[in-house]
């Protein structure tokens, strides 16, 4: 019976924290969980290609839009289940052991993992702790929080739209049944470092108000860009 699990990473000049997040992956391949990685590519300029071509990952490459490079990269994949994770997060040792039992145990439902950033203090945990909480109260992770999802399941909710900001939440919207599972996937906190906590926190939530709003994924992402 061939492994469950594709892979699919979305890129854009990840050549600094790629291998560290195949890395992170190679439990699952001793598990025998991972039948393909899937990197989609919206069009970069550095080593990313070789990394990914050095690791033996189906390469993918168009536009960049992380919805279209998504729903590309999730097109091509095979597995009966997809694992889609972003190029800067690392998947907590012990990852597999908690995908296998959901597999097993999860009766099909979509899940996540609990969101952790890779970095010490008081706003890194408070920030991860909110974004914790509102996935556990109303089902919403960000796609740093990696998604676990059956093909079936993936392809009934119509995939992710091809937009180039909160396709994560288009889709996630539309699942039912979300379960958050017992590890964690530790992200880069580079762009919350850079803009302040409480500045880069606040312009995500404003950015998911404007959306559920009815604001355009283009408008938010080209404000989103200033």
């Amino acid at each position: 019976m061939p492994a469950p699990l594709s892979i699919v990473i979305p890129t854009l000049n990840a050549e600094g924290e790629l291998p560290a997040t195949l890395e992170h992956l190679m439990e699952g391949l001793a598990a025998g969980l991972i039948r393909e990685l899937v990197i989609t590519d919206g069009g970069s300029t550095d080593a990313t290609r070789a990394i990914a071509e050095a690791a033996g990952a189906e390469w993918i490459s168009g536009a960049p839009s992380r919805g279209g490079q998504l729903r590309r990269g999730c097109a091509a994949a095979e597995g009966e289940w997809l694992l889609v994770i972003h190029a800067d997060t690392h998947l907590e040792p012990g990852w597999a052991a908690a995908v296998a039992q959901h597999l097993q145990e999860g009766h099909g439902s979509p899940a996540c993992f609990r969101l952790r950033f890779r970095a010490r203090g008081l706003m890194p945990a408070w920030v991860a702790a909110w974004a914790n909480l509102r996935t556990r109260l109303i089902g919403l992770p960000y796609g740093d929080q990696g998604l676990l999802i059956a093909r079936a399941d993936y392809e009934a909710a119509g995939g992710y739209p091809d937009q180039p900001l909160m396709e994560d939440v288009a889709l996630v919207r539309r699942l039912h049944r979300l379960t958050v599972l017992p590890s964690s996937a530790l992200t880069s906190a580079v762009r919350y470092q850079r803009a302040g906590w409480l500045r880069r926190g606040g312009r995500n939530l404003w950015t998911l108000t404007r959306y559920a709003m009815g604001v355009s994924p283009e408008k938010l992402a080209a404000d989103y860009r200033k």
